[in-house]
């Protein structure tokens, strides 16, 4: 019986893995896997152990036979589906640009994402060399307010200011495309040639360029997953009282309200709206809870 060698997704396309193993030499390899049965949740970060079927090939191949727990997941979900994006991350990077707008709606998202999955967000304001950057900055100082932080980067003319924030850490890159991803992976790992795309004009939105999420090393102890751009983040995998929580200017007035199950919609004595009132949180966020809430109620697809 062939034994079993440990390793870890890098790269997920479909229902296909490329699983990095490490000889007895400490020399790297790739190995082209599938999963057993209708099992597709794989996903990068992914520590698996696999079964070699053919090590002859220029590219080896193999099958998964175990995937091991998870410290952390980050995923996004409907009412019918869910789709992994990366696992065993520490942070996550959520990549926005001057040009073109970005979303603030999915900025929301992929930070409750982040705090549902208590995983470390960081705020990159990419594309800093082009004009009007400052109305983009203006739109995140709420967020700076709350508390994450934000960096201002053009990561074609230097990409040095990410790169302490990337130091021991398994970070995950996400956003909407066009907003200069795949740009911040060529400038940290030049050999890896990541494929960048012009932004259309015409529709104010980045073009597709990854296809496949990737995890590269950038030394011994830090490592980069860059994913497809996003339009959409579904959070249906959040219940109310996550959802509640993953709003961080929440959390104070949480459980204050003269109903314990309140929604903070309408309800008299609501804490949250009576903070929103006072200027504690503001009604920008508060709607964006109010929104995410009616999804999960009526459980509408959103992904």
């Amino acid at each position: 019986m062939k034994a079993l060698l440990n390793g870890v997704v890098v790269a997920a396309y479909g229902k296909r893995y490329d699983v990095e193993i490490t000889d007895a030499d400490a020399v790297k390899h790739r190995v082209s896997c599938v999963t057993r049965g209708k099992k597709t949740d794989l996903a990068c970060g992914d520590f698996v152990q696999i079964k070699m079927t053919d090590s002859a090939k220029s590219t080896p191949e193999g099958v998964v036979e175990k995937s091991l727990p998870r410290k952390t997941l980050l995923y996004r979900s409907n009412a019918f589906k869910s789709k992994t994006l990366a696992s065993n991350v520490t942070q996550i990077i959520i990549v926005l640009a001057t040009q073109p707008s970005f979303y603030e709606a999915l900025l929301n998202r992929c930070l409750i994402a982040a705090e549902g999955a208590r995983i470390k967000a960081l705020i990159v304001l990419n594309k800093c060399d082009l004009a009007d950057s400052n109305d983009a900055l203006s739109k995140l100082a709420l967020y700076k307010e709350l508390g994450y932080e934000v960096l201002a980067l053009s990561a074609k003319d230097d990409i040095s200011p990410l790169r302490q924030h990337l130091l021991r850490h398994t970070s995950v890159l996400v956003g909407q495309s066009g907003m200069g991803k795949s740009t911040i992976v060529n400038a940290l790992l030049p050999n890896e040639n990541v494929r960048t795309r012009e932004v259309s004009d015409v529709l104010d939105s980045g073009k597709h360029t990854t296809t496949a999420t990737h995890l590269y090393h950038l030394d011994a102890a830090s490592q980069l997953v860059d994913s497809p751009g996003l339009q959409e983040f579904g959070l249906h995998h959040l219940s109310i009282i996550e959802l509640e929580y993953a709003f961080i200017e929440f959390r104070p007035y949480l459980g204050k309200c003269r109903f314990n199950n309140c929604r903070h919609h309408h309800e008299p004595d609501c804490a949250i709206i009576d903070a929103v009132e006072i200027g504690k949180i503001t009604s920008t966020r508060l709607a964006c809870y109010q929104t995410l809430f009616i999804e999960s109620t009526i459980k509408q697809p959103y992904i």
